[in-house]
């Protein structure tokens, strides 16, 4: 009784410990120490199948990892060909309406067989496998100087996601059927933090995402513009805000109705995205409205002015609306010893309408006096007087 004691503990500690993760690694690696323990294991990994690239990429390296495992590896891949139990042996066994089961190796392979030996014919059934399924894990123990493996199938949402793998060093106790048992139980308790984790993070980027467009929303940028803040007293790094209003975006709503309004902020949405990604790590964002912004950390203020002059170009050149009005301003600028997320953005909402009064066709920068450009004449009326006043540039 003290056994089934002792592993209904680990699966609610496993359950709370997930829960309680607020990222998805940390839910990884919760998933693998929480089953590592459970199982009286050494090592423990969490792998995810990639359909679509055909392999296993390991997520997270638990425990006493052996020599070039890393925690988070960047790279750790293996193709399902070599574990073809992943894709083939796992839904015959589903076929029929059952659950996948976790299986055990060891480093004697599946029935004693010496390295790089099928197994003797008849021997398979012992596993379920066909000759062969067994070899890369056989000979991915030895290498790492394990003595045997327990593998459990893990299921989301009705399909293989991936497996968790827990292992123990050679001279300790074989996993047996009852290890299987309770690794098949733990994989479906990692199944259910996995999906939450997934429904966290989708509320989590809903918070931070506007619907409409998918940029950043105001929330997101005001997070990222402390933090830019307290980088730039740190180390000095350039903190540049750029701030745009969308012109003629009320005509076009009251013209052509608000869908096609929607259209414009997408389109403009997208011109944003593109021309921030010229900078290394600059956050697009929808503020609401017809309100834009773009926030660099570490390129210099001209780069910054130089990618807003192109934004701005690009923004005249949609097939609706009227241009856009774009203020800046930049630690890199004369603009006081001062700095704060909250003046940062006060003086490039100035300079933003600074740029709306004189219709200018360039953005308009903080702390430099810099000529205005304006437009020829009054904002047009129609697509036609747009265009011409555009010189006919290609809608992007």
């Amino acid at each position: 009784m003290g056994g089934d004691d002792a592993r209904l503990r680990a699966v609610v500690s496993l359950a709370q410990t997930m829960a309680a993760a607020h990222t998805p690694r940390g839910c990884w690696r919760a998933a693998a120490r929480g089953a590592c323990e459970a199982l009286g294991g050494s090592f423990a990994a969490l792998s995810v199948w990639e359909r679509g690239r055909g392999r296993l990429r390991v997520l997270v390296n638990a425990g006493e990892r052996a020599e070039g495992e890393e925690e988070f590896p960047d790279e750790e891949v293996y193709p399902v060909h070599q574990f073809p139990e992943i894709t083939e042996f796992l839904h015959e066994r589903w076929a029929g309406g059952g659950e996948p089961d976790a299986w055990v190796e060891t480093a004697e392979g599946p029935v004693g067989g010496g390295p790089g030996e099928e197994p003797p014919e008849g021997a398979a059934g012992a596993h379920g496998y066909g000759p062969g399924y067994c070899h890369q894990r056989v000979a991915a123990l030895r290498r790492r100087g394990r003595g045997c493996c327990v593998v459990a199938p893990i299921v989301l949402h009705g399909r293989a996601w991936g497996e968790l793998y827990v292992a123990r060093p050679v001279g300790a106790p074989v996993f047996g059927r009852a290890d299987a048992d309770f690794a098949t139980v733990l994989a479906a308790v990692v199944a259910a933090g996995l999906a939450q984790t997934e429904r966290l993070e989708e509320v989590r980027k809903l918070a931070f995402t506007d619907p409409l467009t998918g940029l950043a929303n105001r929330r997101a940028v005001d997070i990222r513009l402390d933090e830019a803040v307290e980088r730039h007293r740190a180390d000095g790094a350039v903190v540049s805000l750029v701030v745009c209003d969308l012109n003629g975006l009320k005509w076009v709503n009251d013209t052509h109705g608000h869908a096609v309004g929607d259209r414009l902020l997408e389109r403009f949405g997208s011109v944003l995205s593109r021309c921030g990604a010229i900078l290394p790590g600059a956050l697009a964002a929808r503020l609401g409205g017809d309100e834009f912004c773009l926030l660099a950390v570490g390129p210099g203020a001209d780069e910054v002015v130089a990618v807003a002059t192109e934004l701005c170009e690009r923004a005249a050149g949609l097939e609706l609306g009227n241009g856009v009005a774009c203020g800046i301003a930049s630690t890199g600028d004369p603009i006081g010893p001062e700095v704060s997320g909250r003046r940062l953005f006060r003086l490039a909402d100035a300079a933003q309408y600074r740029a709306k009064a004189a219709r200018s066709v360039r953005p308009v920068v903080a702390g430099r006096d810099g000529e205005v450009i304006r437009l020829a004449d009054s904002p047009p009326k129609s697509p036609h007087d747009r265009r011409h006043l555009r010189g006919n540039r290609p809608e992007l």
